[in-house]
């Protein structure tokens, strides 16, 4: 198999995205040995603001291992960005609509070329309240067993410092400068799933130990304890539902 090379579009995001990146922030990278030097594989990605793709994408772009991010659709309608986008291979999801599943098509031929997609499990930034993984999503894993090409685990912090999710304000605080940390694992052990049929069930447990492989890594980041129990965000929304619900029948 072989690996895709960086080209103009990529390069030219760099060259975009890099000295600001360099000059606002500092940076805490380890695990870059983890990145495969050959062959296609995935990255699982925790997300908790709209800048880490950019801190994560500056990490592995240094590891010269380009990889393909899963992006909304959408943002290929936006001028310049949806260029780069395309140009770069990045691969539009389509949520909600007949053309949901070709990302996933596109992930599996983008790693059976020896390219590597990069996943963020939770599917969009994380509810939890003290910004730890969400419990995921199986899109990642679903990709992973057919493939079974290596998932590298990849945990972020610090881009959420500096430009919070869901804040009311929307604020960017870029002083004091932060340091945007970035940690790779080793490859997460699925082979005991290699071999069994990808049930929903299947699914959702490969998903939970992937999504536990990058908790492990946020607590050694931040130098703290994740919850017993991942943040899931349908779980809290049906709940305050029925709160909403039951108020209502008072």
């Amino acid at each position: 198999m072989s690996r895709r090379r960086i080209g103009f579009w990529y390069r030219l995001a760099a060259v975009i995205a890099k000295p600001p990146l360099v000059v606002l922030f500092k940076r805490d990278w380890r695990g870059m040995e983890h990145i495969p030097a050959e062959g296609g594989f995935i990255t699982a990605v925790n997300h908790n603001s709209y800048l880490d793709p950019l801190s994560y994408a500056h990490f592995q772009y240094n590891t010269g291992r380009v990889p393909r991010l899963l992006a909304k659709a959408a943002l290929f309608k936006v001028p310049i960005v949806g260029s780069i986008l395309r140009g770069s291979g990045q691969i539009p999801v389509y949520r909600e609509s007949t053309n949901a599943l070709d990302a996933f098509r596109a992930a599996v031929d983008a790693i059976e070329r020896g390219e590597c997609v990069a996943f963020y499990p939770e599917g969009t930034l994380t509810r939890d309240p003290d910004m730890w993984p969400m419990a995921g999503k199986t899109g990642a894993a679903r990709v992973a067993l057919i493939t079974k090409a290596p998932v590298i685990p990849v945990a972020q912090w610090g881009a959420n410092l500096a430009m919070p999710p869901y804040a009311k304000e929307n604020k960017v605080r870029l002083f004091p400068r932060k340091t945007l940390q970035v940690l790779a694992g080793p490859p997460v052990d699925l082979s005991a799933f290699h071999d069994r049929e990808p049930t929903p069930e299947v699914l959702r447990e490969v998903t939970e130990v992937i999504m536990a492989a990058i908790t492990a890594l946020l607590e050694e980041v931040r130098g703290e304890t994740a919850p017993e129990q991942p943040y899931d965000h349908r779980n809290a929304r049906a709940e305050q539902r029925r709160k909403a619900a039951g108020e209502g029948n008072k």
